[in-house]
């Protein structure tokens, strides 16, 4: 897991977290506005509400905790706190992605169980699952705006990325052959145009 870069000369340093505290917080705060999607709420809050990340370095990060087991967002979880402050970081970032929320939902299973029967909580968890799946392409096609920085041509970006949706969505591969597949071409790829 990388630390973040030093910034050129002459620029301006994006902001950071003041302690492991601030993650626990920012974490906490984000893990409760994502109901079935927290993704494109971390995104908002890290790249554009508090500027801790670029983009790039966003979209970097997704892929190394989209390689990793687990849920992807608690992947990001870990791999943003360590990213500022080594193991502690990304334990504080952790638990800020599940102590109140684990709580939240043991509540809201309790209350679920209840009420489940009833048509208007059924209609209103298909009502989210809509919204969810709204927040999640915004997303993509806000992250989608840094392939025109890839080391690769935008056809040859667009081209794995296409065959990567193909595999998963149409053919239903298993997700972690489409990785080594064509990740494994991506990263060939770019490591060639990037060798001098």
């Amino acid at each position: 897991m990388t630390q973040p870069p030093a910034p050129p000369p002459g620029s301006v340093p994006h902001p950071r977290p003041r302690s492991r505290r601030d993650l626990f917080v920012a974490f906490t705060l984000l893990a409760l506005q994502g109901f079935g999607g927290v993704l494109p709420v971390v995104q908002r809050e890290m790249v554009e509400r508090r500027r801790w990340m670029t983009q790039e370095d966003f979209v970097e990060e997704w892929a190394v905790a989209q390689t990793m087991p687990g849920p992807n967002v608690v992947n990001l979880s870990i791999v943003i706190g360590n990213r500022y402050f080594g193991v502690s970081g990304a334990l504080a970032a952790l638990a800020g992605m599940l102590l109140v929320p684990s709580l939240v939902v043991l509540a809201l299973a309790t209350v679920y169980a209840q009420f489940s029967d009833n048509p208007r909580v059924a209609g209103a968890l298909r009502g989210m699952g809509a919204v969810t799946a709204g927040m999640i392409a915004a997303t993509g096609i806000k992250l989608a705006a840094t392939l025109t920085r890839h080391p690769l041509p935008l056809p040859v970006t667009a081209t794995l990325a296409g065959l990567a949706i193909v595999a998963l969505a149409a053919l239903r591969l298993p997700m972690p052959g489409v990785l080594a597949v064509v990740g494994g071409i991506g990263c060939v790829l770019t490591w060639r145009r990037l060798t001098p």
